[in-house]
């Protein structure tokens, strides 16, 4: 049934315990019988299948499962924490109905938890959070909870409170039935239900009444209850809890220690209780044959099928699709139209992945989140029935900040090369790979050192293909900062038909949080550019900020409005307005007083205290700008804005300046201008590495 199916993510900052906690769920509901660990000798977590995974201890591709717990179904995706891997979560938050944010007790909200929460809210997924590691020196979920309120601006509510912390963490006191809950056995399964120790009555019932304050915002008669001072039904609150969760009025928070196997089933009853099921998230997709308007779909097996195709694995076998049936059912052997390329594709084999094994299935329903077998289509496409023209809203992919040159030893070493960049490219959209034009060397770009030592690293395993590799290259961008007109004329006569194009328009720079990095606005009227000509003109302004004339490197921030212009009869056609455009862009863009723009780093540092003064002046000397230095039991955390041309190598110096015992996360944050005298050194260092190539 529809309405006891539950799709979820497991999401959080990296080591919060999202793929130990992924272990106990898989452990406890029958479907291994045999808990898997992430780190050490031992790493046989089910979720991290990659060789690489186990031997770094970090998750870097997400991994899907179906497990059942009690009556219902429950589909289940581990994402990567490492900010590099970030497309990972963000395709799979796009298909779930809910998830299940991991915050750890000690470390609370990082930076990498701000990222996972506004990807939450980017596709509107209602979560319920669950803070891990209550069993470490220094865990205080107060804080933590008062951080999610803070920092991520959420309406958190608690429903469970923690009987100690720490080393005397002995279980959680659960507010809604007001029980203490217990976790017994070698593995934690058996959940003792008992009264509540004296020690905490007064603290639970303090706590139970500010949950249902909090409560009673969302649901009239648990108000009216509470103020005629009657008692409340058990399934009132939970009604009442399952509403506001589906609508995102509140985060629901509840606590535990996966790797000691406490707290772990009783998340469980909460994610069947309280987050949606299919039934419960109303789905859109635009209808091309109506204009691209919204039409709603709806979760029944006999409509026409929607479905998107959400993550790609190329394998020797052929390819592996990961897919979201929204409606209708998806049946192997059959055809279906790829609402991108139009063309009809025929389902040959449909399974259900748990992690890297998988199941032979002959259809998926609504709410299923299978896989096509040897299917070939693109990460994001929408796959329909023939009846329908529809396309599902698509992932949101972020911009590379780094590249780097890769060069095979030899010319069987390039063909292997080739065929693993080709791959990696059509998996993961954050992967990019370009030939730079004056020296033909192959540049791999994507989020990070890590993304890419991890890609290089799979090159030289899986292909067996010897490469080296350059040193990381910052993408710069270069922006106008005043407004700037231009009047262009293009004129060229050769014998025959010649070319004629003129335009005139400003150069308007775009504010930092502009939605897109160029935009174009026709203020062209009676006709003295024709309309047919209008959008080679965008085209050819479009062209014009791939490179800009500073140092070769992408424009962005632009506004091209085009006010006026002129056009022959005979002479005018589309290249030539197009023609015109780029050198009227080159122009304008000249006189806008341009300006370089690096990426800066949110960088967190994690370190003992006694080592914070050395790390903190480490880091201003990178041109850091020190944010906040949050000082808890022991150690600090140092949060800083730092330019990425300055952050290669820093955990190698990290692990200096601490004698081995801080670790650090950074993640995109925003591009910011190169101070004057340092764009001046990059520029000229640029301009040299130009001129020597020719």
């Amino acid at each position: 049934m529809l309405n006891r199916i539950r799709n979820i993510g497991i999401s959080a900052h990296i080591d919060s315990g999202k793929t130990t906690l992924s272990e106990r769920l898989l452990f406890y509901s029958g479907r291994i019988y045999r808990m898997g660990e992430v780190k050490g000798d031992a790493a046989t977590a089910t979720m991290d299948f990659m060789d690489l995974e186990k031997e770094r201890g970090i998750t870097i591709t997400s991994a899907a499962t179906q497990i059942r717990w009690r009556d219902h179904t429950v589909n289940l995706i581990d994402t990567p924490g490492h900010v590099d891997f970030t497309i990972e979560v963000e395709r799979s938050l796009r298909v779930l109905d809910g998830a299940v944010m991991v915050l750890c007790a000690v470390g609370g909200v990082q930076s990498q938890s701000v990222t996972v929460d506004r990807q939450m809210k980017r596709y509107r997924v209602p979560r319920i959070a669950f803070i891990n590691k209550m069993d470490r020196t220094g865990a205080d979920p107060q804080r933590v909870v008062r951080d999610m309120a803070e920092k991520l601006g959420l309406n958190v509510v608690p429903i469970q409170l923690n009987m100690g912390d720490g080393a005397d963490f002995q279980g959680v006191i659960d507010l809604v039935e007001m029980k203490a809950l217990r976790f017994e056995g070698d593995n934690g399964e058996k959940v003792v239900v008992g009264e509540i120790p004296a020690e905490h009555v007064g603290q639970a019932a303090e706590a139970r009444e500010h949950m249902l304050d909090a409560l009673s915002m969302f649901n009239d008669e648990l108000m009216m209850r509470m103020l005629e001072d009657h008692d409340i039904p058990v399934e009132l609150l939970r009604d009442t809890l399952r509403v506001a969760t589906i609508n995102r009025d509140i985060v629901p928070v509840m606590m535990g220690s996966a790797y000691h196997n406490q707290g772990v089933q009783p998340l469980m009853d909460a994610v069947c209780r309280y987050l949606p099921s299919p039934l419960d998230r109303q789905a859109f997709a635009r209808d091309h044959d109506n204009e691209g308007a919204e039409t709603p779909l709806v979760c029944d097996n006999e409509a026409p099928l929607v479905a998107m195709a959400f993550k790609i694995v190329d394998e020797s076998f052929g390819q592996l699709t990961y897919t979201r049936v929204y409606q209708g059912t998806l049946q192997r052997g059959k055809q279906y139209r790829n609402a991108r390329t139009n063309r009809m594709q025929r389902v040959g084999r449909l399974v259900r992945m748990h992690a890297n094994s998988r199941e032979e299935i002959d259809q998926a329903g609504p709410g299923d989140i299978i896989a096509m077998i040897a299917v070939d289509c693109a990460s994001g496409d929408t796959f329909c029935d023939e009846s329908l023209n529809v396309s599902l809203e698509s992932i949101f992919v972020a911009d590379p900040v780094i590249q780097l040159s890769i060069i095979p030893a030899s010319s069987a070493d390039q063909d292997r090369m080739t065929k693993a960049l080709h791959r990696f490219m059509k998996e993961d959209p954050t992967f990019r790979v370009s030939t730079d034009p004056e020296t033909r060397e192959t540049v791999i770009a994507g989020m990070g050192e890590l993304h890419l030592d991890v890609y290089v690293e799979r090159i030289r395993r899986e292909y067996k293909a010897a490469v080296t590799v350059g040193q990381p290259k910052v993408s710069y961008r270069e922006a106008p900062t005043v407004e700037a007109a231009y009047d262009y004329r293009h004129k060229k006569q050769t014998g025959g038909s010649g070319q004629f194009a003129h335009v005139v328009g400003r150069l308007v720079p775009l504010p930092e949080d502009a939605p897109a990095p160029y935009e174009f606005e026709d203020n062209v009227t009676g006709g003295r550019v024709p309309t047919e000509y209008i959008p080679a003109v965008n085209k050819g302004f479009v062209e014009a900020t791939k490179k800009g004339p500073l140092a070769g490197y992408e424009i962005v921030g632009c506004k091209m409005c085009l006010d006026d212009g002129s056009y022959h009869d005979v002479d005018s056609s589309e290249m030539a307005f197009k023609i015109c455009a780029i050198e009227a862009f080159r122009q304008a863009f000249l006189r806008s007083k341009p300006v370089l723009l690096e990426p800066i780093m949110t960088v967190e540092v994690e370190t003992p205290t006694q080592f914070q003064g050395g790390i903190v002046g480490d880091l201003n000397s990178r041109r850091g700008i020190i944010s906040s230095v949050d000082p808890r039991q022991g150690y600090a955390v140092v949060r800083a804005e730092v330019p990425l041309a300055n952050m290669f190598g820093y955990a190698t110096v990290v692990r200096g300046l601490s004698q081995g015992m801080a670790s650090f996360t950074m993640e995109m944050c925003r591009y910011g201008r190169v101070p004057a005298k340092i764009a001046e050194e990059i520029i000229e260092t640029r301009r040299k590495e130009l001129a020597a190539r020719k």
